[in-house]
């Protein structure tokens, strides 16, 4: 993939921070209408993805702190201002606009983030061990 025209610090932010398309697709929604709040149901139709999945990419955003759950409504989104006082997420939109097929392809060419979590999880003692 030719990375010279995608700005680093764009694929650093990818890299780091962001599990999946999914994930990046999400944050886009939230990052444009930053004063809108988002509910699982929204973000799974938006992205063509299930429920449940949304929940998970939802919560892996918020952890992340690039989202936060609404104090308006619970089980809501909306998207954290706060992290990017760089407008980092103006490069990650336009990098994703220009270059979305080489995006995709760098995050799905990384191990999935729940391959690694099953992973590590497999070396994890119990209490009864």
């Amino acid at each position: 993939m030719p990375k010279g025209d995608i700005p680093e610090e764009v694929l650093r932010f990818i890299e780091r921070r962001i599990d999946s398309v999914p994930h990046l697709e999400s944050l886009l929604l939230l990052w444009e209408k930053p004063t809108a709040s988002w509910a699982e149901g929204d973000i799974a139709a938006r992205v063509y993805i299930s429920r449940e999945q949304a929940q998970g990419v939802l919560r892996d955003l918020a952890r992340h702190g690039l989202i936060s759950v609404t104090s308006q409504v619970p089980d809501r989104y909306s998207y954290n201002t706060a992290w990017d006082e760089s407008n980092l997420m103006d490069k990650v939109a336009a990098s994703y606009r220009t270059h979305v097929v080489n995006l995709a392809v760098m995050i799905h060419s990384r191990p999935s983030s729940e391959a690694v979590r099953d992973f590590a999880r497999a070396f994890q003692f119990k209490a009864e061990d």
